[in-house]
């Protein structure tokens, strides 16, 4: 029995790994949750799975969530709470994988604590990679630990490397399916809202890579988060519109061979594919039918003058340095100012690319976790200076 923890059980990624641990009782047992502020969903799932720890992030929900569980009779689970408290759960001895579901550069440090720890982590959390990858990779191999990929563009790349010779890989096939406004001019992304950017074509997500998505700055995302994982430049890895989001990615190989790895668009395969490794496991969603879900696969280009923040994710995934953990921390700013309602979805572009542009960086000096927590601070309020005016 795999015994397991997961960073953001609350979150989309969180829910859905809970369903396959739910749908395989006798394979996990989940030792720790975290969460930030959710307690009510938090405390229906520790009634079900009985962890061991639970860290809530805000103490004034700990304060409420621990009347909640005396209120229950629930004595067996210990609440922690404060600065540290998901490296507390990242950590627990007997944890041997931790699933990293919080959204943000947040679960960067939790992540490196578990690699120190020598644990296996199931990445679902994109920024930690895009903002600390010259940190985590290292600790990655230094530690002997495996770091399984859960995006499912990058489970469809790992899983095509399966047996493959990476010395064959000539080029990585990101897809995308183009997010809800695909075919959309300048002028029309002006007049989108966040209610119409929350509604994804094909995918049910949390809000911020939903907004991500519409943004196109989830790809962009994704592709400085294969450059690390697959040790390749950015400029070896292009991005394919397919809105079916039945290929969910593909590798091209030296003699020009392609290879795709194919399914529904559902988290709950990448997730079981990472949790269950190096072994295969019976699904229990209906399973992928060409015939009737397939009609048509088609493919595109990503038109960048329209989808501006895609074409700076490649010039800042290529500066290096600390610029990637600048970048994506503008971007989280923005994104919750779009939601607040304080910015217009074209503004979260415009945060983003002036945040780059006044960073100092230090692409040029050896990054360390202390430099990338420094980015992402100043980025942070370079950003807000620039969304109050």
């Amino acid at each position: 029995m795999k015994k397991i923890c997961i960073l953001g059980s609350t979150g989309s990624i969180g829910k859905q790994t809970l369903e396959v641990v739910r749908q395989n009782p006798d394979d996990f047992e989940v030792l720790g949750l975290t969460c930030s502020t959710n307690i009510s969903l938090l405390f229906e799932q520790v009634k079900e799975f009985r962890p061991r720890v639970v860290a809530v992030e805000d103490e004034t929900k700990a304060y409420s969530f621990k009347g909640m569980l005396r209120d229950a009779n629930i004595k067996s689970v210990e609440v922690i709470t404060g600065v540290g408290c998901n490296s507390v759960v990242s950590t627990l001895d007997d944890v041997s994988m931790v699933v990293a579901a919080i959204v943000g550069v947040a679960g960067l440090e939790p992540v490196i604590d578990a690699i120190k720890k020598g644990k296996d982590i199931a990445l679902a959390n994109k920024e930690t990679l895009v903002a600390g990858g010259d940190v985590v990779m290292p600790l990655v191999r230094t530690n002997g630990c495996k770091l399984l990929p859960v995006d499912s563009e990058h489970s469809a790349i790992w899983q095509c490397l399966w047996g493959e010779n990476k010395q064959n890989l000539d080029r990585i096939l990101l897809t995308a399916s183009g997010g809800p406004f695909r075919r959309y001019t300048r002028e029309q992304l002006g007049e989108v809202t966040a209610e119409k950017a929350l509604n994804h074509p094909t995918w049910n997500m949390g809000g911020k890579i939903t907004i991500d998505s519409a943004t196109m700055m989830n790809k962009g995302l994704e592709v400085i988060e294969a450059s690390h994982l697959f040790g390749l430049d950015v400029d070896r890895i292009d991005v394919v519109v397919h809105p079916q989001s039945v290929i969910h990615s593909m590798i091209r190989l030296n003699d020009g061979s392609v290879l795709a790895q194919m399914g529904k668009p559902s988290m709950i395969l990448p997730i079981m594919v990472a949790l269950f490794y190096p072994e295969r496991h019976d699904g229990f969603l209906p399973k992928f039918d060409p015939f009737c879900d397939a009609c048509n696969l088609t493919f595109e280009k990503c038109d960048m003058e329209v989808f501006r923040l895609l074409q700076l994710a490649y010039e800042v995934g290529r500066v290096k340095g600390d610029m990637p953990a600048a970048m994506n921390a503008a971007n989280e700013i923005a994104v919750r100012a779009f939601l607040e309602g304080r910015i217009s979805f074209l503004d979260i572009e415009k945060v983003v690319y002036g945040t780059v542009n006044k960073f100092s960086s230090n692409s040029n000096l050896t990054v360390s976790l202390d430099g990338i927590l420094e980015a992402d601070r100043n980025a942070r309020r370079i950003a807000e200076e620039i969304i109050r005016g």
